[in-house]
Order: structure tokens, then sequence, then C-alpha cells
């Protein structure tokens, strides 16, 4: 039996990310910023460290999805969830023992340069450059840098601690509906960014399955989280190879009349 602590569980990924994990082999503690009326889960806030260390008390695996996930906000509004949080995740991890943390990165790390504006983070040029998890990081957004933040404490806590560390960068999550309403009501270079980011919900649970559970070659590792999307400029081979990750859909095939 693993036991698994995700926080952020009633976020978007959250909510997928207990569905990742159905069999009896795993036993799940879900941690939320509130009370939730529709999932068995404990609040915690982040920023205390003593509540997020004692939270972590018998864990093996970290899944730490809680940050302010708007890549249009302020420094101030991420500081303390996506740094002072992440800090607190992988220390309190370190503190516990624990196997494995699985951090919640993203796109935003490493899209500045595929972007048609540095004021429009969700964009795409027409012909974006291949990103590959060994590139250079660039930033978006404040909320990518605190990204960038978090893969480097990452790849800090790895080396200096030896547990398991998988930085995965996570695309943009939506319903099959939900692709094409954004497709719809977007122009050209939102329309290719979301062709090229998009996470089934499927393919987020396979995803984070495979990262949560993998034997790893390398620690860390930087795994990028999309769908198998023929337009995608985030190289898949190399998560696909690392985490044995197999993706299913892919964006074109929705929209073209799946």
């Amino acid at each position: 039996m693993t036991n698994i602590a995700i926080t952020g569980a009633a976020g978007n990924v959250g909510r997928v990310a207990i569905d990742a994990f159905p069999d009896d082999d795993h036993d799940l503690a879900l941690f939320t910023h509130s009370e939730t009326d529709d999932l068995e889960s404990e609040p915690i806030e982040i920023a205390d460290y003593d509540a997020f260390s004692d939270a972590l008390a018998g864990q093996d695996v970290l899944i730490h999805l809680a940050a302010n996930p708007s890549p249009r906000v302020e420094w101030d509004e991420v500081r303390e969830p996506n740094v002072d949080g992440v800090y607190n995740a992988f220390e309190a991890a370190a503190a516990n023992d624990l196997e494995r943390v699985v951090f919640a990165s993203s796109n935003h790390a490493v899209n500045m340069k595929n972007t048609v504006s540095e004021s429009r983070p969700e964009s795409t040029v027409g012909k974006p450059e291949i990103v590959r998890p060994s590139d250079p990081t660039d930033p978006d957004t404040y909320y990518g840098v605190t990204k960038v933040f978090g893969e480097s404490m990452g790849s800090y806590y790895a080396k200096r601690h030896g547990f398991d560390v998988v930085n995965l960068r996570i695309g943009w999550l939506l319903t099959r509906d939900e692709l094409r309403a954004e497709c719809r009501d977007r122009d050209g270079a939102g329309e290719r960014y979301a062709r090229a980011m998009w996470l089934s919900p499927g393919d987020c649970r396979r995803l984070l399955n495979a990262a949560a559970t993998a034997t790893l070659e390398e620690s860390p590792l930087i795994a990028h989280g999309i769908s198998d999307n023929a337009e995608r400029f985030l190289s898949l081979s190399e998560t696909m190879q690392a985490l044995s990750y197999r993706p299913q859909d892919d964006a074109e095939v929705v929209l073209t009349g799946d």
C-alpha cells in the first residue's frame, strides 16, 4: 500500500488526480485550502510549515498541486502560495522521509518565446519552436516564474535529500466540450495555444498515475504534461520514455469532428 498525499485536491487537476488512483494499492490523503462539502479532505494552509509537515506524517508520495493557478495575477498574489508554499512542500517532504514528490509545474515555465506577445501568455505563434524538457526555462508571467522556482527547489531537494522528484509541466486541462468552446471564442493565436497545450482528463489521470508510480531512471525529472496533440510544441517523447506515459487524446481529432 502506497500512501499518497494530494494538495489542492479541490482544484481542477486535483479532482482528476483523485480518480488517477482507483485501485486498492493506494491510500489517498486529500488536502484542500478550505472545507469542501463533496470531498473527504483536510483543510491545510500550505504557507504554515508546521501544519504542512504534520499533514505529511506517514505519507510516501506527495502530489503538490496547491497554488494560485492564474497566469494573469501580480507577484503579491502568487508569492505566498507558489513560493513559500513550495518551499514548505519540499522541506516537509524531506522532514518526513517521503519517497517522491510530484510538483505541478506548468507550461508557463517555458512559454515566453512561443507567445505572439509578452502580454499574451495564452497565445502561440504560427511556427512555434519545439521545447524539450532539457531546454532552458523561459517563463511568460510571474506565475511562470514561480513554477521555475518550484522546479529548481525540486532539483535541489532531489540532490540534497535523495528522494525522487518529478517536475510536471502541466498544459491546459479541459474537457472536450471546454476545448471546443475555448477554440470557438479565441483568435488564431489563442486557438493555437489551446490546440498545443490541451490535456484531456483521461490523459491527466494517466500522467499523474505515471508520475507518482513509475520507476525512475533519473531524478529530478522534468516531464511535459499534455495530450498527444498534433500541434504540440512541448516535446513528449522524453516524458513518454521516462514515465511510460501513453497519452490517448489529440485536440485536432476532437476539433475536427471527434
